[in-house]
């Protein structure tokens, strides 16, 4: 270890972001600013911090690692990433929502789904989901940024995931959404060079493009004889149609993500925080490329570390790693790149972890704070930015707790899981909230309540990975998963939770009276 190398790039690093909190710090006055950045963001700053949140160390390195096990064909992720998370997310959510959420002068999203439907209960029903399930997704990026500290530093893994977690709470406490989107664009830009260099490295090493896929293609022979039996067929394609090994990269990994960014609160605000739709067109380009880069580059490199391993320890990437996808990419990390760029590569990663974290935390602050305690108690002003801040403090402690707690290979499962949760709760909801006028209060709530508890039982009792590494269908009913048939027990939550939500919804909404042209004149207005 090269202490003063690396302490002169993270001196650097630590400046530039102190110097950014507290300018948002400086500009933070009032609840409007806090939660949603008074509605007057830069494009290329709403852009990278959407960017910057929407990637995090759950993508770099739990999916990088996973792209180590499943090959390539995870680029497919890549591909709804752009086309879904920015493409239609920008264009025809964002410009709505910024519109309506302006109407309404909603601050966050479940208000912004209570003032659309006029209930109470949507918001701080919402606001839980958001604060009991957003944990399992905030200690998964906690746990990534440590695992890379822990072999890249040889840093013990608890004194990494604690300090990680305390940097990112002060700056969240204390700044708010400003503080959180600017320190964002900082780290997104950081991210993004470092990411080119990672590309551009691997394939140095490798001998080129072509070199490096082929040797890929050609070790379909070195599959794990687990992967294999339950229908991989190598780093370079698609598993078998149909198999286990099918359903958790498609349903999961490909669908639960690329389909559930559409409901990622911490995302959705941020198109509250511009002042037009000029300046969401201008983030669609910054925002596509450097999710395509983000991605891309995790995933090519997660599945080309196989070759590196294979070329230098004779082993594949999850053996090397000591059967841990986690570990996969902080190991190529450590071992494949010179120390100073594992180093920055670090910095890169902080970047991503806390970039998402900070929303994660500020997200689940304001949903205690502005939704549960200000909905049910009916006080407003400066006490709600107490609780919201006093939420994040316990947002932070619970994912420092489930970090602790939570089994290997978990940083892409539990990603996915929050994002399938979070599709069959909210997803139907928002659809109709600003595309279908038809759509009632009882029909939304209906689909809400349905579609949350179809998701969470099958994230406890049925999906295999979820339940085994939870352990609560064990523990309550002695066998693993309740239902124990293909293709059931490695079917997402999403495949069952979201159309279980949508029927619920259509179905209840057509049996119930249309809401008032006034209010419906209200919401749409101007759109």
């Amino acid at each position: 270890m090269d202490i003063l190398l690396l302490s002169i790039i993270a001196s650097v690093y630590i400046i530039i972001l102190g110097y950014t909190g507290y300018v948002a710090w400086k500009q933070t006055k009032t609840a409007e600013d806090f939660m949603v950045a008074g509605r007057t963001t830069h494009p290329y700053i709403m852009a990278m911090s959407y960017g910057a949140t929407f990637i995090s160390t759950a993508a770099i390195v739990g999916f990088g690692g996973v792209a180590g096990v499943y090959g390539m064909g995870l680029l497919w992720l890549t591909v709804l990433n752009i086309l879904v998370g920015i493409f239609i997310a920008f264009v025809f959510f964002g410009k709505k929502t910024r519109k309506m959420g302006h109407n309404l002068k909603a601050l966050t999203f479940p208000e912004f789904l209570s003032r659309r439907y006029e209930s109470k209960f949507i918001q701080y029903f919402s606001g839980l989901v958001i604060f009991l399930g957003m944990p399992l997704y905030a200690s998964v990026v906690l746990i990534g940024m440590a695992r890379f500290v822990e072999t890249t530093l040889n840093i013990d893994y608890s004194l990494a995931l604690i300090g990680m977690a305390l940097i990112v709470a002060l700056y969240v406490i204390f700044g708010g959404i400003k503080g959180v989107m600017y320190t964002d664009a900082v780290q997104g830009t950081i991210m993004f060079f470092g990411m080119i260099f990672l590309l551009f490295g691997i394939y140095y090493i490798l001998g080129g493009v072509t070199e490096a896929n082929q040797a890929l293609t050609n070790m379909s022979n070195l599959l794990p004889q687990a992967a294999a039996a339950t229908g991989a067929t190598g780093w370079t394609s698609i598993p078998a149609f149909g198999s286990p090994f099918w359903w958790t990269l498609v349903s999961t990994l490909i669908l639960g993500v690329g389909i559930g960014v559409l409901s990622q609160p911490q995302l959705i605000v941020r198109f509250m925080t511009v002042k037009s739709n000029k300046e969401l067109n201008r983030a669609v380009l910054v925002g596509g490329i450097f999710i395509a880069l983000m991605t891309g580059t995790a995933f090519i490199v997660g599945a080309l570390s196989n070759v590196y391993f294979l070329q230098n320890t004779g082993q594949i990437a999850i053996t090397a790693a000591g059967g841990n996808a986690d570990k996969i990419i902080p190991l190529f990390i450590s071992t494949a790149m010179p120390l100073w760029f594992a180093y920055i590569f670090m910095i890169t990663l902080i970047s991503a972890a806390m970039s998402t974290l900070s929303s994660q935390f500020h997200v689940q602050g304001t949903a205690l704070g502005r939704d549960v305690y200000e909905t049910l108690t009916k006080r407003k002003g400066a006490s709600t930015v107490v609780i919201a801040r006093g939420g994040i403090v316990i947002a932070v402690l619970i994912a420092v707790v489930l970090g602790f707690l939570l089994p290997a290979n978990i940083i892409a499962v539990g990603t996915a899981l929050w994002f399938s949760l979070t599709a069959a709760a909210f997803l139907t909801m928002y659809v109709c909230a600003i595309f279908w006028k038809r759509s009632t209060t009882p029909g939304v709530i209906s689909g809400m309540i349905i579609g949350t508890i179809v998701s969470v039982f099958w994230l406890l009792f049925v999906y295999s990975k979820s339940a085994t590494a939870l352990g609560i269908s064990n523990l309550l009913f002695g066998k693993a998963t309740l239902i124990t048939g293909m293709p059931w027990n490695v079917m997402d939550p999403i495949v069952v939770g979201l159309p279980v939500a949508a029927i619920f919804t259509v179905v209840i909404t057509l049996l119930t009276r249309p809401p008032s042209k006034k209010h419906l004149e209200k919401c749409f207005e101007g759109m």
